[in-house]
């Protein structure tokens, strides 16, 4: 899934180290052996009225945060506010997904579903 949504327009950047265009990749490689669903995706700018259309419109995606749950979640976040270890200034509005364990075309479909919105709000 992350790589999949690494070719999507409508996805900036994918925060995923075991992805080996992400700037973590090297330590994720040297010290894990496996990676989970858990990671963000960073949107192309738009407005905060296309984020919510982009998850009112998911079907499959419940809302709400997840350590390991067997459902895939997604939740819009900015922590602007709170980090301190380094400055957060993505190029746009994120979303945390966990990914599940439904099926992955079945998952592509719903994002599809709600990135069409994204893209028509």
């Amino acid at each position: 899934m992350a790589r999949w949504l690494a070719t999507r327009s409508e996805v900036v950047r994918v925060l995923h180290p075991a992805l080996e265009t992400d700037p973590g990749h090297a330590i994720w490689k040297r010290d894990f052996s496996g990676a989970s669903g858990l990671f963000s995706i960073v949107l192309k700018p738009k407005p905060q009225a296309a984020v919510d259309a982009l998850l009112d419109n998911l079907k499959l995606f419940g809302m709400g945060y997840s350590w390991g749950g067997f459902e895939s979640l997604a939740i819009p976040f900015d922590c602007t506010d709170y980090r301190s270890a380094t400055k957060w200034a993505p190029e746009g509005p994120a979303v945390r997904l966990h990914i599940g364990l439904e099926n992955v075309d079945d998952l592509k479909a719903d994002l599809e579903r709600g990135f069409a919105a994204f893209n028509a709000a």
